[in-house]
């Protein structure tokens, strides 16, 4: 990520998070994540999970997150080798739920509820738009800023108009507010909603506890302690995990299986026109 005109924790802070958001998104990376969120498996046993990938994308998806320090491949033999979270991959499995909570808040909804990893993959979507994090950002900092200005700390150095494609797609997200032309911009009620999840991403990428999100310097609430997060998706679904207060804790790892990650999954999305008020998808 380039540079912004933020203070350089700021920038650093944006950055780590860019680059945590950039690890998931691809397409299929939260699928395998969540499939082995259990002990490891075999190359088979994942495939036999996430049946609609084909086995010639499925490699290359299980390295890349093995690059991104996510999953480790262990070789027992040179017949057995097995792929599961490495601390690093496990410790991130508890901010997932936050991503859904956000988003069956904040987004509009179709007639039927989608599945959770539906709810993550459409969540990430949006937060990995160009520029998005450091306007956000800006615009959590600032209160509402003009798009001259934002241009100025977001993009510095650039021609100031080049603010206004990224800004009209995070109105169009519906995750910043304006009243119209030359009216300042600020967030909406579903950018301010971020919080959570942004504090979250913040602790896991700087590698600190994630209780300690709700204290981030720009999305957090010092007074505010963080609440269980509950899937409201199924309601069989069980309670979110609480946070992971260190790295290695397995103990705090979702209690996700098979059925209720992929619930739904092989049904088509529903076509019916979403309720209006949240956030596009």
């Amino acid at each position: 990520m380039a540079p912004t005109g933020l203070p350089p924790d700021t920038d650093a802070d944006i950055a780590r998070v860019t680059e945590a958001l950039a690890m998931i998104t691809p397409r299929w990376n939260v699928r395998i994540m969540l499939a082995l969120s259990g002990p490891p498996l075999r190359y088979r046993e994942i495939a036999s999970k996430i049946s609609w990938l084909h086995s010639g994308q499925l490699h290359p998806k299980l390295q890349a997150l093995c690059d991104a320090g996510l999953l480790t491949r262990t070789e027992h033999t040179t017949r057995h080798v097995t792929y599961g979270h490495t601390d690093r991959g496990a410790a991130l499995l508890p901010v997932l739920p936050l991503i859904v909570t956000w988003a069956e808040e904040h987004l509009e909804q179709p007639a039927q509820p989608l599945p959770a990893i539906e709810q993550i993959e459409d969540s990430l979507t949006l937060l990995t738009r160009r520029h998005a994090a450091a306007i956000l950002w800006a615009l959590k900092s600032r209160g509402q800023a003009s798009g001259r200005t934002l241009a100025a700390v977001v993009m510095p150095g650039s021609d100031w108009t080049n603010i206004y494609p990224p800004l009209r797609q995070l109105v169009a997200d519906g995750l910043v507010d304006t009243a119209g032309t030359g009216a300042p911009y600020r967030l909406s009620p579903a950018g301010e909603g971020l919080g959570t999840v942004f504090g979250a991403l913040s602790a896991w990428a700087a590698g600190r506890p994630l209780t300690q999100a709700h204290r981030h310097p720009v999305w957090g609430h010092a007074n505010a302690a963080p609440n269980a997060t509950q899937w409201v998706s199924n309601p069989t679904r069980p309670p979110a995990p609480a946070p992971a207060a260190h790295w290695s804790g397995s103990s705090a790892l979702p209690a996700w299986s098979h059925r209720e990650l992929f619930s739904h999954a092989t049904q088509p999305r529903p076509q019916a026109a979403p309720t209006p008020g949240g956030a596009r998808r």
